[in-house]
């Protein structure tokens, strides 16, 4: 029985006065990798903020490998989606990766040559060496994320959290993004991410989290990701994507 790296316990957030997240109980298991699915305002963003605190809960307790999360912050990673950061910020692709590093560094102090390699090093993984030096505000969508999900990387985080990180990315960039979820969890990391693409699911993921403002369901792909459990999670009126169109290759 693997220690759950997240528990959550009825869980509950608001925006404004209405209620978008009530009674959201689950454990997460270590070494997984799973996709939280459900409609617009279905709340997964709202889900990972008030897990991380980012956003007020109502209700409800949060552990990070059964401690409160300021006890572990360092092994926790998070990777908001694109379109919340300013990319005007005048910095370019290798400094934004070297922030990842400031648990390790420390504020104030200036970045060693070891730091400014290894920054290096996880922007390659992520096949953005040749842009190391380029400002952000000059890097499309797909290289703009790259150099996120790099600054991921050099946390050397246990936990991360990604919204959307392949949301508005080409072909090339998602397939990159997916190898290197994968190999996070071959390491025994564990990932959890926003995802809104439901015909590439159960490629992705071996876990599901199917939300709609409560958890519908939550568990192994294989079991979860039914053509039932979908409809039920986005109220039964949308056509399920799944039978048809699931040994059509997209076209990329």
């Amino acid at each position: 029985m693997t220690q759950a790296v997240l528990n959550v316990e009825n869980l509950a957030a608001s925006y404004r006065k209405d209620t978008v997240l009530y009674d959201v109980n689950f454990d997460m298991k270590g070494g997984t990798l799973t996709g939280v699915v459900g409609p617009n305002g279905a709340g997964k963003s709202t889900l990972l903020k008030t897990i991380l605190g980012l956003h007020p809960s109502l209700t409800g307790s949060v552990k990070f490998f059964e401690q409160p999360l300021k006890r572990v912050k360092k092994r926790v990673g998070y990777v908001p989606q694109r379109g919340s950061v300013d990319w005007d910020f005048p910095t370019d692709a290798l400094d934004v990766v070297t922030m990842g590093l400031y648990g390790q560094i420390g504020w104030l102090r200036w970045p060693s040559n070891a730091h400014k390699n290894k920054a290096y090093e996880a922007l390659d993984r992520m096949g953005m060496a040749d842009y190391a030096h380029r400002q952000i505000s000059q890097l499309s969508g797909g290289q703009q994320q790259r150099v996120f999900l790099a600054r991921a990387l050099v946390q050397e985080a246990d936990l991360y959290f990604m919204d959307e990180p392949m949301a508005g990315v080409d072909a090339a960039t998602e397939r990159a993004i997916m190898a290197m979820l994968k190999e996070l969890k071959n390491m025994g990391k564990t990932v959890m991410v926003v995802h809104h693409d439901l015909q590439t699911v159960r490629d992705y993921f071996d876990h599901v989290l199917l939300l709609n403002r409560t958890i519908v369901e939550y568990g192994k792909t294989e079991h979860i990701f039914t053509r039932e459990n979908i409809s039920q999670t986005y109220g039964g009126n949308m056509r399920w994507m799944g039978e048809e169109n699931h040994h059509v290759e997209h076209a990329h």
